[in-house]
């Protein structure tokens, strides 16, 4: 069966990002590592414009950002999805909660890797 497809409408894309938005507010609130990370965030954006980024650099950080974010959220989600298909434990269920859990290590420390690579060099060569 295929869908109709709906006319564009202002309001329902404005009610498509307020849902988003929600669903960006929920996993900082409820997510531990997600508070870390918009912390984590706040401390970089706070030494980018210390030490005044380049746009590249700034394109560097906010991509290596976003990345994590957007890491967390589907992970948050897959989490969410899997107690809610499986509320006993599984083994497969566990394996799938950890592999998210592991795309999101793999990229907080990509981000680590790219702040890293910017900052070093700009605080060392405040010190001199």
């Amino acid at each position: 069966m295929i869908k109709e497809k709906k006319k564009f409408s202002i309001r329902r894309l404005c009610r498509s990002f307020s849902y988003a938005l929600r669903g960006v507010r929920q996993v900082i609130y409820a997510e531990q590592n997600a508070r870390v990370h918009t912390c984590v965030l706040v401390c970089v954006v706070v030494a980018g414009i210390y030490f005044r980024l380049s746009s590249t650099e700034w394109i560097a950080v906010t991509l290596a950002a976003g990345g994590v974010f957007a890491g967390e959220t589907f992970n948050t989600a897959i989490e969410e999805l899997s107690d809610a298909v499986s509320p006993q434990y599984d083994e497969r269920i566990k394996r799938v909660k950890d592999f998210s859990a592991g795309a999101v290590l793999i990229m907080a420390i990509t981000a680590a890797t790219v702040g890293l690579v910017i900052f070093i060099p700009k605080i060392v060569g405040c010190c001199y």
